[in-house]
């Protein structure tokens, strides 16, 4: 017994070489893994594979084509992580330029780098258009504001600086989605932008491509002398980018890392659920490119670890869902309780692939004399997604899942619930069937989650069940089929469900189970399989007619409510400001514009509604607590 104790007083989690190092952490977070100087036990998790710098759920290689040596994009050989902002040292940091004499001198070419950043053209990892990409050209494009620029039409410099269009050649991005055409000259002429557009449209390269491309050809703004003496050391960003999970933050990053190849620009990223002071001395290295989630940036700017004097671009990912679900208090402590620039002196970018009325009227607090951008049909799904609602009681959910998973070919499968609890379950029954399943859920550490997705990725597990937090915004290369064991109550998140398949032009499968129970959002799920030429299952008719003489609003509730989602709502007669179409559809605003009034008469319900939303310090929605899950 004695000898059983000791082994147990022994045991680790990591039990390698953490506690012969000096009792290292265990968790390291992405951004740091592969790093020579990042962990010296050098497993994340129980692998121990210490030369490969992998972060895989059950064990094995590094499957993203790099980094044998255990460096990576920052950590090169000459130690230091991000070098200083005059350009790491004299070329010292792999892959980092420097700015000299007010010039931007890009780094050598590293060959194996660019093979771990950008991977090869039949790598299933690194995937880019799909065989629809062209189509996106038929997609309708709305603009209205003062103004609006030309879009371009294809990736040439000018306007686009030529590293980074030699960065977006070697991403093998070919041409521009329908938002990248329009953001890249409206953010070159120094216009905010509410973009609305469909999921998996292009929408992180339609900030980064042009906030990249004025910082290489401008240079980092200087710090302040008052703020240089300062005794505790500060990472001056110049643009930030704000997403709503740690797993969409990280994923920014991990672009950001390409486009920002051979550049002076360091990137970074802080997040929540990862140790704080690993995430301090990496910006103390520098940082030009902030990518955060809310409560970590705050966190980090009362210890007085960043400043955001020197802020030009104040990005805002899936900012609909952060004003929405209780970030609202936070995002208004960043922008105006600490030292970013005022509205004026700033450009403040949004994107998400919807946009209610009451987040506009949000939004429009963070704004100036903004472009409103839509792209793509009223509901924002992609024709490349076919959807097929079935009507399934929920306690033939099980052998349905089952039916479907069979008949499934190779490929990601994306399965959707409610509740963590639901999540959980469902994994270990899917377990229990022999299949590779894992999940994804607020309730699980970030660790867990990492290795959650890492497996996904890889496709050691080929299946991920899992909650509303990676519904918003990750790009998973090779999702074929997206699953709603459990119908979303918004719509509007059933749309971004969807859209983690059937991205930049590949094609996808989406499957709901429909019953009785989710008649809240029949309406809602006609118009939408109607706007992208989807089968209508007579079953959801029969529900509708129903359920028509109980609906809230009548029969103009649901269009409306649908319609205000991606259309600018000054162009519905808002507050009296401004609209003008830029590239809009034909016929898509009645009447014309009335000078200090709304376009034509149909605005006329919303003439002063926004008066409602002027001073609300609240989030519109009483119910929302303040955590993300």
């Amino acid at each position: 017994m004695s000898d059983l104790a000791n082994k147990m007083e022994n045991l680790s989690v990591n039990d390698n070489k953490g506690a012969q190092n000096g009792g290292d952490s265990s968790y390291v977070p992405p951004h740091m893994r592969g790093k020579r100087g990042g962990s010296r036990g050098g497993s994340t998790f129980a692998n121990n594979d210490r030369d490969s710098g992998s972060y895989s759920y059950f064990s094995g290689g590094n499957k993203r084509g790099g980094s044998r040596n255990g460096s990576s994009f920052f950590g090169g050989r000459g130690g230091g992580s991000f070098g200083g902002r005059g350009g790491g040292g004299g070329g010292a940091t792999r892959g980092v330029g420097r700015w000299s004499g007010g010039k931007h001198v890009p780094a050598p070419v590293d060959e194996a780098l660019e093979l771990q950043l950008f991977g090869t053209a039949d790598d299933s990892n690194f995937q880019s258009s799909g065989i629809n990409f062209d189509h996106y050209d038929d997609i309708p494009v709305e603009a209205s504001g003062n103004e609006v620029p030309e879009p371009i039409s294809e990736f040439t410099s000018p306007p686009l600086d030529s590293l980074l269009l030699d960065n977006i050649m070697k991403a093998r991005f070919t041409k521009p989605t329908p938002v990248q055409k329009y953001s890249v000259p409206i953010i070159a002429a120094k216009r905010d932008l509410m973009a609305c557009a469909q999921t998996g449209s292009g929408k992180t390269g339609g900030f980064l491509f042009p906030v990249l491309s004025e910082s290489f050809a401008n240079g980092p703004a200087p710090v302040p002398e008052q703020m240089a003496n300062s005794y505790i050391k500060k990472a001056f960003p110049t643009a930030v980018v704000l997403a709503p999970t740690r797993e969409l933050a990280t994923q920014i990053y991990d672009e950001a890392k390409k486009f920002t190849y051979r550049s002076w620009v360091r990137p970074g990223v802080v997040y929540g659920g990862a140790d704080i002071g690993s995430q301090i001395r990496e910006l103390n290295r520098g940082c030009d490119l902030l990518v955060a989630t809310p409560g970590r940036l705050s966190d980090l700017l009362e210890r007085g670890r960043i400043s955001l004097c020197n802020i030009k671009y104040l990005v805002l990912d899936e900012a609909d869902r952060m004003l929405d679900m209780g970030f609202e208090p936070q995002i208004r402590h960043i922008v105006d309780g600490c030292d970013m620039p005022s509205v004026d002196n700033r450009q403040t970018l949004m994107f998400s692939a919807t946009f209610p009325m009451d987040i506009q009227h949000l939004a429009r607090d963070f704004l100036k004399d903004y472009v409103f951008l839509s792209v793509g049909r009223v509901g924002s799904t992609s024709e490349n997604i076919t959807q097929h609602v079935l009507y399934v009681e929920d306690m033939d959910k099980k052998s349905a899942l089952l039916d479907l998973l069979a008949a499934s070919d190779d490929g990601l499968t994306l399965i959707f619930v409610e509740t963590k609890r639901m999540a959980d379950a469902l994994t270990d029954f899917l377990i229990m069937q022999n299949l590779r399943a894992t999940a994804i859920h607020g309730d699980r550490s970030q660790v867990e989650r990492e290795r959650a997705l890492a497996a996904f990725r890889s496709g050691r597990a080929n299946l991920l069940v899992a909650t509303a937090v990676a519904a918003r915004g990750l790009d998973i290369p090779n999702v074929t089929h997206v699953i709603n064991y459990d119908l979303p109550s918004d719509i509007d998140d059933y749309v971004h469900r969807i859209g983690r398949t059937g991205r930049a032009g590949n094609t996808g499968v989406a499957t709901a189970f429909f019953n009785r129970g989710n008649k809240n959002v029949v309406k809602e799920m006609i118009e939408l399989l109607s706007e992208a030429k989807q089968e209508v299952p007579e079953f959801l008719n029969q529900l509708a007619r129903e359920s028509y003489g109980s609906s809230r609003g009548g029969r103009g509730g649901f269009s409306s409510n649908r319609s205000s989602s991606t259309r600018d709502y000054r162009r519905m007669g808002g507050n009296g400001g401004a609209s003008y179409g830029g590239s809009s559809r034909g016929g898509s605003s009645s009447g014309g514009y009335n000078k200090g009034g709304s376009w034509g008469s149909s605005g006329s319900s919303w003439g002063n509604s926004g008066s409602s939303w002027g001073n609300s310090g609240s989030t519109g929605n009483s119910s929302a607590s303040n955590s993300w899950w």
